[in-house]
């Protein structure tokens, strides 16, 4: 199960990197910076201020911005665990050559999801940094959206992973993508939550989307609340889940 050397996989991936298209990774970070200048700073010239979940207004691509970041994170981590695994799995045949070595199903899904990771991670530095140069992070709790980033990632990418493990078709993964956009669109990204009926809000709160924007937005506003920790939670569980799925889904298709 467990050979303590997801780095391996890690290495492996950006290895193979060297050979991919720049162009496509970069593509994942430019979005949401089109995002922002077209609706953060376009359309947030004639919206004005908007109120936070903690009661503060803030300008409109302050208000999105955070989302935007969450949004990146969530994007780059999934290309990854998602269409990437998938093909890895199902074609490539990759798994099976990896746990013939001494390599445990752990080391494999851990090591994928580092991975991940790191496109996450350079996505959210590099949206960081324009988001200082715009003012737009608004206290210095700003810089502990650089973890919380990881964190959503994490979770995504876990989560991604188990998903993708028991999917057998191209056409299959195209649900990713249905579940996504909605979930982009109205987990609070692009306005509060409170324009939504008390029934829809329920609904939008159990997106982990949602979470990621509220902790985000917290940390760049400086509207710091306990439901923050309840953030938190919730991604760790979701890492948690992703990781005992995949790990049980790949021992049952190459060990079992």
């Amino acid at each position: 199960m467990w050979a303590g050397n997801p780095g391996a996989v890690v290495q492996r991936g950006l290895i193979a990197a060297r050979s991919s298209s720049w162009v496509v990774v970069l593509s994942g970070f430019f979005e949401p910076v089109f995002y922002l200048a077209s609706m953060g700073l376009g359309l947030g010239s004639l919206i004005g201020d908007v109120p936070t979940s903690g009661g503060v207004e803030v300008p409109y691509a302050a208000f999105i911005a955070p989302a935007l970041l969450a949004t990146s994170a969530m994007n780059g981590a999934l290309y990854d665990s998602t269409w990437n695994v998938f093909f890895k799995l199902n074609y490539g045949k990759l798994y099976e050559g990896m746990l013939a070595t001494s390599l445990g199903p752990l080391d494999v899904a851990l090591g994928e999801i580092l991975y991940a990771l790191l496109r996450g991670l350079l996505y959210a530095t590099g949206f960081m940094i324009i988001m200082q140069v715009l003012g737009l992070n608004l206290a210095p709790t700003a810089i502990l959206a650089i973890p919380a980033v990881l964190l959503i990632a994490f979770g995504f990418a876990a989560l991604g992973m188990a998903v993708t493990s028991y999917m057998k078709t191209f056409q299959q993964m195209d649900w990713i993508n249905f579940v996504l956009l909605p979930m982009f669109l109205f987990s609070a990204t692009l306005y509060p939550i409170t324009v939504y009926p008390d029934w829809v809000q329920t609904i939008v709160m159990a997106f982990p989307l949602w979470h990621g924007v509220e902790l985000v937005r917290g940390l760049t506003t400086g509207v710091m609340t306990p439901a923050m920790i309840w953030h938190v939670v919730y991604y760790l569980v979701m890492i948690a889940v992703g990781l005992v799925f995949t790990t049980k889904r790949l021992r049952a298709l190459f060990l079992d």
